[in-house]
């Protein structure tokens, strides 16, 4: 039988090139979802005259919907497990980031005393690294992966 291609060194590079391709894809696909969100409230609030907290709501709704679409088809390419079962474990994760991020809000801005809007971007950049690509990643579309 013959040697595989490619040395085992070279392996785990390709493997962590796969893993960079898909935290870019999954930053992009949190990109789209906030502007989704943001764009959505936006224009709730301004063309509607809504409450921004009721638009926010909605906003972060719609933005959810398309981060999990992304999710499944495009990110994690998780579309051949089930969805029930994914949108579940997403909705988990999505509400556990939430709690995250308000709490990471509460220990930057409040007790650190970072400008508001400085500390969300640290805090949500810090939860979608930390908490949201990991656990979606193995956690809501792993049965999609090929393992």
């Amino acid at each position: 039988m013959l040697p595989p291609a490619t040395s085992s060194v070279e392996a785990p590079m390709t493997a962590n090139a796969a893993a960079w391709r898909t935290l870019g894809r999954h930053q992009i696909g949190a990109t789209a979802a906030t502007v989704v969100d943001f764009g959505t409230m936006i224009f709730l609030v301004e063309s509607f005259g809504l409450r921004p907290d009721v638009a926010t709501a909605i906003g972060a709704a719609l933005g959810g919907v398309t981060n999990f679409t992304l999710g499944r088809a495009w990110i994690f390419r998780g579309h051949s497990g089930h969805i029930a079962g994914q949108a579940l474990r997403y909705a988990s994760v999505s509400a556990a980031g939430a709690a995250l991020n308000a709490f990471g809000e509460h220990l930057v801005h409040d007790n650190a005393h970072v400008q508001y809007v400085i500390a969300r971007a640290f805090v949500a950049i810090a939860v979608s690294l930390l908490w949201n690509f990991p656990m979606q990643r193995e956690f809501v579309f792993q049965e999609g992966r090929g393992q």
